[in-house]
């Protein structure tokens, strides 16, 4: 796949699919990069705690996304930008959450109300709308792709695991070179024909993927104020829509700088560096 002819930054245009992205979801990336997590990312504060939340959230969505683009793999916007053998994350997320829950580790899951609204957004598409899946899987798996050595890493020493096991999420053995695929997905994405009003909601929902991500890691950070054995009683061996948490509606401003460890990993999640 990567020995395709590339499409260089040079060559692109900003009629492409990829640069209008990059234009309208511009507002979003100043949100997220002027967050107290995002000012904190440097600090490489990722404790195992934190980090097996987002594993569940993770989990919960990559299985809606990689649902929806399998169902359609043979769409005419999905086809070109569908790469399972490269890009495919869930398989990875689940070898995580056993490494840290354990065997049964599907019974101890649990996830903030973000995350199921984001999940059941992506089943709707997938079913009516099966072209907005191009900015979902965008954003997400080149933010992956993009972060993916450097963020495991920083997980690794912060965490002090000995090893890379529980990491396997950051791991792309299909992609020999993680630039040139990227140079690739580009121009399939951008080779996609689409009506004008199909751009213009491709183009919304970059905007929404970038809102429901934001929305989970805020979730995600008033989640670490419910006491561990509460959110686990929670989970019992109902379904994850059962197992959503309540938020509280309030957080100290101390909690939310110990929280900035979350964007160690947002670039996972938001494609920051990619768009």
């Amino acid at each position: 796949m990567e020995t395709e002819k590339k499409m260089t930054a040079e060559q692109m245009t900003d009629r492409d699919l990829s640069e209008q992205i990059k234009k309208v979801t511009k507002d979003s990336h100043v949100r997220a990069e002027n967050t107290k997590m995002m000012l904190s990312f440097q600090r490489g504060q990722v404790t195992l705690p934190q980090y097996k939340l987002l594993l569940c959230s993770l989990y919960e969505i990559y299985q809606a996304l990689e649902e929806a683009l399998d169902r359609n793999s043979n769409h005419p916007a999905v086809a070109p930008i569908y790469f399972p053998a490269e890009l495919a994350r869930l398989q990875s997320i689940e070898k995580d959450l056993e490494f840290f829950y354990g065997p049964d580790w599907r019974e101890k899951l649990v996830v903030p109300a973000a995350t199921e609204r984001y999940c059941h957004r992506l089943r709707q598409i997938g079913k009516e709308n099966p072209e907005f899946l191009l900015a979902h899987a965008y954003t997400r798996y080149l933010g992956d792709l993009s972060g993916g050595q450097v963020l495991g890493r920083i997980a690794q020493k912060s965490m002090g695991l000995k090893s890379d096991e529980g990491l396997t999420f950051f791991a792309f053995p299909g992609v020999s070179s993680p630039n040139l695929f990227k140079q690739l997905y580009r121009s399939r994405m951008n080779s996609v024909e689409l009506t004008e009003e199909e751009m213009n909601g491709v183009l919304e929902e970059a905007v929404r993927a970038f809102e429901f991500n934001i929305q989970v890691f805020d979730d995600l950070e008033k989640m670490l104020s419910v006491p561990e054995n509460k959110q686990q009683r929670s989970s019992g061996s109902k379904s994850v829509q059962d197992r959503t948490l309540q938020i509280p509606a309030g957080i100290s401003p101390l909690l939310r700088m110990v929280l900035g460890l979350f964007v160690a990993l947002i670039t996972v999640t938001m494609g920051i560096y990619v768009l």
